[in-house]
């Protein structure tokens, strides 16, 4: 595992998103298989995993919690607020400094922590981002140690931006994959030059990316994949990055062939690694083999300059007309 700079920490440039061991919108994944899952992690050189609070409504935070609970080497823990909506949460009460305070009291509740070591707002309307308010009070949270760092997750470039302009931001987490190469191009240069951490979700396209997928392939009910295709439920671009699924079968197909060989999903992490701009990727795991496949890509040598030209012209001719949603 080879690790890159975090404010002044050093976290794997892969991580562990746990979206999945939340047991909701994936299917389930049972507590023991969640606890082995974190082990091959850990085992392998990981040090930075990333959840929310409502990644079950509190069940993947608790389960890392128990996990912390067994390991005696620093692990770096990344969650999320702004998206509850149970008894006394919801929009617009979730931004209130009383409420984001109750959250990230929550949320260190679960995970049997004294301090958060990054909390980030979880895709929240960009009103609120824009108004300046919820970032006054995070600064408050940071001030009374609840937490050392806070960050912003969003589903636009223009969010993005509208975060970089807030003193203190320590990281963005952004939607950026094969199939969302042009983020690069209108958020990367300015996160650079303001130190602020790219942490990048969805890396494999919910899947789309590992080149396993077939046109007829279907989901569980419970399966964001089934119930969020086309956007029904939340932002497009949180399922399949917007991209139609049968199309994005073929153009996965058409990714492949690019590549130096058949380990697809290592290729395309690896693509993402290979902006140095990026300072880790979160893919998820339901099984302990995704949770090593996905570790590789670390181990692998960057695409030829030949390879990353190829990929972006077939981006910019096939794949980004074809993206939906906000983004």
């Amino acid at each position: 595992m080879q690790y890159r700079a975090f404010k002044d920490t050093k976290i794997a440039e892969v991580g562990l998103g746990t979206w999945q061991l939340g047991s909701a919108d994936w299917g389930n994944v049972d507590e023991e298989a969640a606890l082995q899952i974190l082990k091959s992690y850990t085992d392998a050189g990981g040090n930075f995993i990333d959840t929310a609070d409502v990644y079950g409504m509190g069940v993947s935070e608790t389960v890392i919690g128990k996990f912390l609970k067994s390991v005696d080497k620093d692990i770096y823990v990344a969650t999320k607020l702004g998206r509850r909506g149970d008894a006394g949460n919801g929009w617009p009460q979730n931004f209130t400094y009383d409420a984001m305070k109750r959250q990230a009291e929550d949320s260190l509740q679960h995970l049997g922590l004294s301090q958060l070591f990054l909390e980030q707002l979880h895709c929240i309307p960009t009103e609120e981002m824009r108004s300046g308010k919820v970032f006054d009070h995070l600064r408050k949270l940071q001030q009374q140690g609840l937490i050392k760092h806070f960050g912003a997750s969003v589903e636009t470039s223009e969010e993005a931006l509208l975060c970089l302009e807030q003193e203190g931001l320590a990281s963005l987490q952004i939607i950026f994959n094969l199939f969302r190469q042009h983020v690069a191009d209108e958020v990367f240069a300015k996160a650079k030059e303001k130190g602020v951490a790219l942490i990048v979700r969805v890396p494999l396209a919910s899947g789309l990316l590992s080149g396993k997928f077939k046109e007829d392939t279907q989901f569980g009910g419970t399966d964001h994949r089934n119930f969020n295709a086309n956007g029904e439920a939340f932002n497009a671009g949180e399922t399949f990055s917007g991209i139609d699924f049968k199309e994005g079968v073929k153009l996965a197909g058409e990714i492949k062939q690019l590549l130096p060989d058949e380990r697809m999903a290592q290729w395309a992490i690896r693509w993402i690694l290979d902006h140095p701009e990026v300072t880790t990727v979160i893919p998820g795991a339901s099984k302990i083999s995704q949770v090593n496949s996905n570790v590789e890509a670390s181990t692998l040598p960057p695409l030829s300059p030949q390879v990353h030209q190829q990929l972006r012209k077939l981006y910019d001719e096939q794949i980004k007309g074809q993206i939906r949603g906000h983004f």
